[in-house]
């Protein structure tokens, strides 16, 4: 008898197992600490400028260009998620990937919306501060690219004009709430995506799907697209990416398997979507722990990413690259 099977027949019983006591421990115990560490950890960060939203980390690259790449994404990210709910319907949300997918989704049409909001505002400044913010709308521009030497006092000159202009984004006001909700989904996607792409290549494929899953087009896609969209808006956006925000992280995934957890004690699903969410086996609580705690290196993968961009990207690119964050 299949443990699907048996959970709908022992029915309250099943829940009665000492796995689900300690299972349920190592969900509501990474939450609650989440909770009472975040206010905490919050007060000492930065505060998230509205430029750092719409405003990217490439000193020549005007925002239109960021704005059509997350409208792109989005596009693209929509397209995948309305092909998947044709084919198998709202069934798809019983897995984390599809909730990963969503939540990916969501972040992008944030921030083609606060993108588009910033080039307006962008477009509205006097040219002289958008011709000392973005070389392109220079002549000098032009002047630069076709002269084979550039002297030194002009190039202290142009570097002078960047650091000017990135020193008024310095002082722009504070992001708004839905600049915070960006930011907040904005992280959250991008643990929770480094979880579902790790967890699926790494330990489904291999171990459980191996012979039994056929890898369609779409599935590929979702586990992999989700991280292509994602790293390639952070290395042509301004956003910080604090760790406190981790906490974030941890409520989604809780929310999930709190969400699969009442799916099955109302009796709406009698199959678990991925096999080490099954309590019925002495082993789950060994499971529960290692994606709990695969929760922090994901995180910390993807804080990696950035913080390398931050390093690297100034010694490499030093007329190009100003970071403001």
């Amino acid at each position: 008898m299949s443990s699907s099977s048996a959970a709908a027949e022992e029915g309250a019983a099943y829940w009665l197992r000492w796995q689900v006591f300690v299972c349920g421990a190592l969900i509501v115990l990474p939450t609650a600490a989440a909770a009472a560490l975040l206010p905490r950890l919050r007060r000492a960060a930065a505060p998230l400028r509205a430029t750092d939203l719409w405003v990217p980390c490439w000193a020549r690259l005007h925002p239109g260009w960021l704005l059509g790449y997350r409208a792109f994404a989005l596009a693209a990210a929509v397209a995948l998620l309305a092909r998947n709910l044709a084919a198998h319907g709202l069934t798809v949300f019983y897995f984390y990937t599809q909730w990963t997918f969503l939540l990916v989704t969501i972040y992008f049409a944030f921030a083609t919306a606060m993108s588009a909001h910033g080039c307006w505002a962008y477009s509205k400044k006097s040219s002289t501060s958008a011709d000392l913010s973005h070389g392109f709308l220079n002549g000098d521009v032009e002047n630069r690219d076709n002269s084979t030497s550039i002297s030194a006092g002009r190039k202290k000159d142009e570097t002078n004009k960047l650091v000017s202009y990135y020193e008024q984004i310095a002082n722009e006001k504070r992001a708004g709430f839905w600049g915070r909700c960006m930011q907040i989904i904005y992280q959250t996607s991008a643990g929770a995506t480094m979880l579902t792409d790790v967890t699926f290549w790494g330990l489904l494929v291999p171990l459980f799907y191996r012979d039994k899953f056929g890898l369609a087009l779409v599935t590929d896609g979702m586990h992999s697209l989700n991280a292509v969209f994602l790293i390639v808006d952070s290395v042509l956006n301004n956003m910080p990416f604090p760790w406190y925000r981790m906490a974030f992280f941890v409520f989604w995934s809780c929310t999930y398997v709190t969400f699969q957890w009442v799916l099955h004690a109302c009796g709406a699903i009698s199959w678990w979507p991925y096999p080490f969410l099954d309590l019925s086996s002495s082993g789950a609580p060994v499971w529960y722990l290692g994606m709990a705690i695969a929760h922090i290196p994901c995180f910390f993968l993807y804080w990696l990413i950035v913080k390398a961009k931050h390093t690297y990207f100034p010694r490499m690119f030093p007329h190009a690259y100003v970071r403001t964050s």
